[in-house]
């Protein structure tokens, strides 16, 4: 039987979802530790877009059950949000002397390891509360990087289930129509007993159709078609 509302939830245990909560937390101390307080908007800006990359892939994932097209919107969401705080990141880089860490380098190298290994906001609050700002800022953009790739496998995960699932529309159709065929079933299997052989199936079979089409002109008739 066609399912109408798919698994759905259960966020919480997703690697990315984890590491959207390091993003925001760790965005919440930079900005504390190296922006101002108070007249400058790049701080509710920043924040806005962590918050936001988090709260669309838990908001997708809640709405995956019903609308599998709302979930692929709002990972896509998440995504863009975090391509605007890369920027943000990048120009905090620039305006202040420092330097994006080279592809290559060793600590570009340790950084994408150590954020492979750990996605628990608890494994990096010491380092947001100690590092200088240029680390910092080093080390959310590989955590953002890694996200961006993760929620980019995500959203070719959910166009390949919104193909093999349809929308709830269709799902809800399809549940319907099987429902009907499986009444239709049961009626006809109850008027046949033991003693019944193929060719009163097939008369059977005659009187339905022969009694369905008399149903459809009489239909026609009522509306004049």
């Amino acid at each position: 039987m066609t399912k109408i509302v798919l698994p759905h939830s259960g966020y919480r245990k997703l690697i990315v979802y984890k590491k959207s909560d390091v993003i925001y937390q760790g965005t919440v101390v930079f900005c504390r530790r190296f922006l101002p307080q108070y007249g400058d908007r790049t701080v509710d800006q920043m924040t806005q877009a962590a918050r936001s990359c988090k709260q669309n892939i838990a908001e997708g994932s809640a709405a995956a059950g019903t609308s599998l097209e709302t979930q692929i919107k709002l990972t896509n969401v998440a995504r863009a949000t975090l391509d605007e705080l890369l920027e943000d990141y990048l120009d905090y880089l620039k305006a202040h002397g420092g330097a994006e860490w080279a592809m290559d380098s060793e600590k570009k190298i340790a950084a994408r390891e150590f954020a492979k290994e750990h996605s628990e906001w608890e494994d990096w609050k010491p380092i947001f509360e100690s590092r200088p700002a240029e680390t910092l800022c080093n080390l959310m953009i590989v955590v953002i990087q890694q996200s961006r790739y993760m929620l980019d496998k995500m959203l070719k995960w959910q166009e390949g289930d919104f193909k093999a699932h349809g929308g709830v529309r269709e799902r809800m159709h399809a549940a319907r129509t099987e429902a009907r065929g499986e009444s239709w079933d049961n009626s006809v299997y109850s008027m046949l007993d033991l003693s019944t052989t193929p060719a009163d199936l097939e008369a059977r079979l005659a009187q339905i159709i022969d009694s369905a089409r008399r149903s459809a002109q009489s239909i026609k008739r009522r509306k004049g078609w």
